[in-house]
């Protein structure tokens, strides 16, 4: 079992949800990531997601595309990514890593040549916005080669064939989209939420986390009634931007703020 699928499955073993925390690599410079994934992972998330800076990042709002621009001015790449993934690893060999960038990137390292070093930076999985399941088989293939997952999203607008169809093809496991926009919208409507995973899990074993709108507490905690796990990414990478000239203190905000996120969760 991948080390993705196994703290998953704990979770799920426990009756208790996963928290998966994102931010966005090299912001608000490269020497903040690698503390920073530490301190989400003190804090309580169970797998960390690090966005990989991108010049046109279609799905993100305000806050995840000024994260990438100052990434990019740090120079940092998509090979940038990954040794910051392995330092990581040096501290830390339980955490999962996903990462989530656009398919731009990778195709510009090449399939296999993303896959292999992925591996063997410590990473387990990968969201790539932009790459439709009808298109993915051979960036599937060269990751199933090295054992790492390929997570795909589903929208609020996709239809139930199609939503099985990426169910079947997807691993690790669903990222659904809580709502019509993008990263960091404010109009979360969990009922709908509800009612469209509760549709999602006729079609799908795998897990389902769900990411987009969750901002606080209470927001977690009521995504987290009906979901297998949450994903909260803006108002992390929000600390992160307003701590940008003490970088120093960016570790110690975020432990705090991924606390609160995991007791709001863990006390349904």
């Amino acid at each position: 079992m991948s080390r993705l699928a196994a703290t998953l499955a704990a979770r799920l073993a426990g009756g208790t949800r996963a928290l998966t925390a994102f931010i966005t690599a090299g912001d608000p410079g490269p020497e903040a990531t690698v503390p920073a994934l530490h301190a989400l992972v003190r804090g309580g998330a169970d797998i960390v997601e690090l966005g990989v800076p991108f010049s046109d990042p279609e799905a993100e709002g305000p806050s995840i595309q000024r994260s990438s621009e100052r990434a990019l001015a740090n120079g940092v790449t998509l090979a940038s990514v990954l040794d910051m993934t392995r330092e990581f690893r040096n501290g830390n060999d339980v955490t999962p890593v996903v990462l989530m960038g656009y398919l731009n990137s990778v195709m510009r390292m090449g399939y296999e040549a993303f896959a292999c070093r992925a591996r063997e930076a410590g990473v387990d999985g990968l969201i790539v916005v932009n790459l439709p399941p009808e298109e993915a088989a051979e960036a599937q293939a060269s990751l199933a080669r090295q054992d790492l997952d390929l997570i795909f999203l589903v929208a609020p607008t996709t239809s139930s064939e199609r939503a099985a169809r990426i169910a079947q093809r997807g691993s690790g496991f669903i990222y659904y989209v809580s709502l019509k926009g993008v990263t960091g919208a404010r109009h979360l409507d969990t009922a709908d939420v509800a009612r469209n995973i509760s549709a999602l899990r006729e079609v799908c074993s795998l897990p389902v986390q769900v990411g987009f709108g969750i901002r606080d507490a209470e927001s977690a905690r009521a995504v987290a009634r009906v979901a297998d796990g949450i994903v909260v990414g803006s108002m992390l990478v929000d600390v992160m931007g307003e701590r940008r000239d003490d970088p120093a203190s960016i570790p110690a905000a975020l432990e705090k703020r991924v606390a609160l996120l995991r007791d709001a969760i863990d006390t349904l």
